[in-house]
């Protein structure tokens, strides 16, 4: 037999320099590098200029350290939203910002100071705040160089700041608008305080951390009521928190507790009032400390009711003072007998409850406790000690606790009540409630004469004049308060997920009233002046406009006493007016940022209100919120349409990331040793919505469906190499699988639409891997290799191919690039060099007359039986009586079209019959196409298709 020609040069074989290896680590800053020099955001904005815009607005990360991953979950979500928004033809511009005043950052800055064992409090403010600044600037200059190298598209080169100047003296006209509609106050309530940083904190400051502490039962004796078997009995009070008993002022119950007055059988002993629902636990607390060994039964019993007009003393009355005033039982539905003994002791300095019980019968704080923690030099027990929040001060054999058992008044106490406390999430200190005079915006105030300005009324706002949509209303209810525009804000407000409605509704329904001062050096100013005689805030719009002026101009250090009667002018004296030196709570700031942001007219693409807020689901209670209430009550309404909240990123155990544990996972890394593409595609693959994970196996695993995307469109760059639009054919001329193709494309597009409406990046990305995996490379892709490697180039059929190809690739192009930033840049520039970035491109227009719900069925149904007869071949495969599929002959049960299903199974031949066989084909292998077929004489001939492709 002589020997046959090799054919192998005359297969179509695809051609592309493509890389498989993706090599993105290296790949990835160059991309950027040409994206910069070009000023690619620039030409975005050019090229959406004047169409609909879609406003994200960037709430701000502190300026504080590296990105961690939730910082690149959090960026990459956002980026996905303005990108795809884009390719939906929209203007939507992206300005990044950062919060750079408060704690987070002075915090830094004095660990700096401890290391070099100087203090702070010695060092001229000005300067302090400069190092503030200074160590800001630097932690925005690196995070803008991390997070650019994620793919994030912005204005990175003109972010906002919230320490600049122009921010900061907005951040001060917003508090005056407060001020002049009556919501700010001064006054004195118990709030959070860090006894580590000295100053009073926000809710959202807070973390709860799991403690155990010191529980004590304390005995007041009862020295007057309307009833005489109580006199001479002892009020038992159950805290874990010892330190509060020296200020305590009175003793709170129940009226519709039931109480019982409890002793030993001797009836010798002290008896003791306590919630009769608690008898049990009280008594073997006393029988642990070793108290009490007899049996114990009930003398009196009492309805709370009864225990009006009664009054007891401080067990350590002796000091006299203070201590020797009688302490009222005053009624308080918070009482409960879920623990303790059904009395609650009441320190209206330490307690929200005891503060408005106290208030309600005229009790008022103390102010015994410092800020640093310690009880005033001149309180008469235990002046100048503490600090309260150390435990060694609080145990059984403490200060407190020694004084107590002395005096006769400690029944028992234990060191191992464990519960959940609150910690400053900065220092991870123990926090405090603590009475101190400060700044607050009233929730329940009906606001005064304020009048919201419409953007019928007013279209441009602000300096420059950024855009008002005037397809939004703006709330002017009359006398309506704070927290009721804001539960009609959120009401108005689309959340994402739907339970964050209810999430940030509640904490708004019960939160108390906004806690504005903080008792620091860097921040913005709380710039009023208060009346020396009277208390009363200085409200004046020349005064105001002229601080206003001087923040804008010279940033926070321009509110000094030196400048105070230049502030003050011709009509007040500076002699008669305080100037207030407490700065404001940074989520005051950072609520503002919608202003200087939107509305300030130096990003003029931008438009207030923002179209979506997108935050961490911890948001609810720190800047989705405080947006909400600043803008509420400034403007009536919220300064956005729809909130997104993702959950936070877990270790591959759903364990909670953690320094400690180290179990962090570092985007930096990440970065460095897969491409910022493989950490984008994890990002949007998730559930963000809820708490996710990662680590090595689930990033090993995107990066596994990373290479079968970059293999699809590999194939299509190699399939399309030198395709032109003379080779293009009507769909009308197509056979079937090319128009079911395109039938399935339309759906794609319809389905991507819906996920891009409803932020579901994860069924976004999803279906775009399935699609490129199951539909094109395991079912397109691998019917029409035949077709294209062996058809003339000028066939009808592989040139419906080659135009259905061309159309798939420039729709998942676009449909990627938002996903994978840089491989889609990649793929474009290597098919299309000269053509531009595909992040300019738009959305891919699909006609809608490629949906053909008729043929989608009908190849459904094609497909399963591909399926079944793939599984039938599987067997003869594996005992390797045939090796490819085109070595089988399979018989179908029916009437079928047999030559497309044998090219649809990639068989020899398909024959009708009466149930589904397989059996090896005794027919010859084309030499070219490798296709087994009658009219092969012997192996290495060419079939009639080949040979007329080969001579031409």
């Amino acid at each position: 037999m002589s020997e046959k020609p090799d054919y192998r040069s005359t297969v179509f074989l695809p051609k592309t320099d493509f890389p498989m290896k993706a090599g993105l680590p290296q790949k990835e800053p160059l991309i950027l590098a040409k994206w910069q020099e070009g000023d690619l955001y620039a030409q975005v904005r050019k090229a959406r200029k004047d169409r609909e815009k879609f406003i994200l607005h960037d709430g701000p990360p502190y300026a504080n350290g590296d990105i961690h991953i939730g910082h690149a979950l959090n960026h990459i979500l956002k980026d996905m939203v303005v990108r795809t928004q884009t390719l939906l033809g929209k203007d939507a511009p992206y300005i990044p910002g950062w919060d750079c005043h408060g704690l987070p950052i002075e915090w830094k800055v004095e660990e700096q100071y401890r290391k070099k064992k100087l203090n702070k409090d010695e060092v001229p403010v000005k300067e302090f705040r400069a190092e503030c600044r200074a160590y800001a600037q630097h932690w925005v200059d690196t995070q803008r160089e991390q997070l650019k190298r994620l793919g994030i598209g912005g204005q990175w080169d003109k972010p906002y700041l919230t320490m600049n100047y122009q921010a900061e003296g907005t951040i001060v006209s917003e508090l005056y608008k407060f001020a002049e509609s009556g919501q700010l106050y001064r006054g004195a309530k118990p709030v959070m305080w860090s006894p580590v940083e000295k100053t009073a904190l926000a809710e959202a400051e807070i973390e709860y951390e799991n403690i155990t502490s010191t529980q004590i039962d304390v005995a007041f004796e009862i020295v007057e009521s309307p009833f005489p078997e109580l006199i001479g009995a002892y009020a038992v009070v159950w805290t874990t928190t010892p330190w509060t008993i020296p200020v305590n002022q009175a003793i709170a119950f129940n009226p519709d507790i039931k109480y019982d007055v409890v002793g030993s059988t001797s009836g010798l002993g002290p008896r003791y009032l306590i919630a009769s629902d608690l008898w049990n636990e009280f008594v073997t607390r006393m029988r642990n400390a070793g108290l009490g060994d007899g049996e114990w039964v009930t003398f009196n019993d009492f309805p709370g009711k009864m225990l009006a007009d009664t009054v007891a003393r401080h067990p350590m009355h002796k000091l006299g003072g203070f201590f020797a005033k009688p302490r009222p039982f005053l009624p308080g539905e918070f009482v409960t007998t879920d623990s303790g003994t059904g009395l609650v002791h009441m320190a209206p300095d330490h307690g929200e409850d005891d503060f408005e019980l106290c208030k309600t019968h005229g009790i008022g704080p103390q102010f015994a406790v410092e800020g640093d923690g310690k009880y005033r030099e001149d309180w008469p027990w235990l002046g100048g000690q503490g600090s309260v929040i150390n435990p060694k001060f609080n145990a059984p054999d403490g200060p407190i606790c020694n004084d107590l058992r002395e005096a006769g008044g400690l029944l028992a106490a234990s060191a191992d009540y464990q519960h959940s406390y609150p910690h400053s999430w900065r220092s991870k200190a123990k926090v405090i409630y603590r009475c101190t005079p400060q700044w607050f915006v009233a929730m329940d105030k009906p606001l005064g004469h304020h009048h919201f300005k419409t953007p019928a009324e007013k279209r441009w706002e602000g300096e420059g004049g950024a855009l008002l949509d005037p397809a939004h209303h703006v709330s002017d209810d009359e006398g309506a308060t704070l927290r009721q525009l804001a539960l009609k804000a959120i009401a108005e407000t689309r959340f994402v997920p739907e339970k964050g409605r209810n999430r940030i509704g509640s904490m708004v329904e019960g939160r108390p009233d906004w806690v504005l001062s903080r008792q620091r050096a860097w921040g913005v100013p709380i710039a009023v002046f208060v009346d020396r005689k009277t208390g009363q805030l200085l409200v004046d719009a020349e005064v105001n406009a002229r601080i206003v002026a001087a923040i804008k101009a010279e940033g926070v250090d321009a509110w000094e006493d030196e400048r105070a009667q230049e502030y003050l002018g011709a009509n007040y004296h500076v002699h008669d007016y305080e100037r207030v030196t407490d700065i404001l709570d940074v989520w005051f700031d950072s609520g503002c940022t919608h202003v200087f942001t939107l509305e300030s007219g130096y990003w003029p693409e931008q438009r207030w209100p923002a179209d979506l807020y997108l935050e961490g689901s911890d948001q609810h209670r720190g800047w989705f919120q405080s947006s909400l209430l600043e803008s509420c009550g400034t403007r009536g309404r919220a300064p956005y349409n729809a909130v997104l909240t993702h959950g936070f990123t877990m270790d591959s155990k759903g364990m909670k990331m953690s320094k400690s544990l180290g179990n962090t996972v570092n985007p930096l890394d990440l970065m460095r040793d897969y491409g910022a593409d493989i950490l984008r595609l994890w990002a949007l693959s998730v559930d963000f919505t809820e708490d996710h994970r990662i680590g090595k196996e689930i990033l090993a695993g995107v990066a596994d469906q990373y290479r079968k995307l970059r293999n699809t469109f590999r194939y299509l760059l190699g399939a399309l190499d030198g395709f032109s639009d003379e080779e293009r054919i009507a769909i009308e001329s197509m056979p079937e699988l090319e128009r079911y193709m395109l039938a399935l494309t339309a759906d794609l597009d319809a389905r991507l639409r819906t996920a891009v409406n409803d932020f579901d990046f994860n069924d976004y990305t999803r279906a775009l891997a399935d699609f490129c995996n199951n539909d094109l490379s395991a079912f397109f892709f691998d019917i029409r290799k035949d077709c294209l490697y062996c058809d003339a180039p000028s066939d009808p059929k592989r040139r419906a191919y080659r135009t259905v190809l061309d159309a798939l690739f420039h729709a998942l192009v676009r449909w990627t690039a938002p996903v994978l930033v840089f491989t889609s840049e990649e793929v474009w520039g290597t098919r299309y060099p000269s053509a531009g970035s595909v992040h300019l491109l738009e959305w891919p227009e699909v006609d809608a007359n490629w949906r053909d719900e008729a043929l989608e069925i009908r190849w459904a149904e094609l497909r399963e039986q591909r399926v079944a007869v793939t599984e039938a071949i599987e067997p003869l495969r594996r005992d390797k009586v045939i090796g490819s599929s085109l070595e089988a002959e399979i018989t179908v049960p029916g009437d079928a079209d047999t030559d497309l299903l044998a090219e649809l199974f990639i068989v020899s031949s398909v024959t009708p019959g009466e149930a589904l066989s397989v059996a090896k084909t005794n027919k010859h292998k084309c030499g070219r196409c490798w296709r087994l077929l009658p009219e092969v004489v012997e192996d290495g001939d060419l079939c009639a298709r080949c040979e007329d492709v080969v001579n031409g």
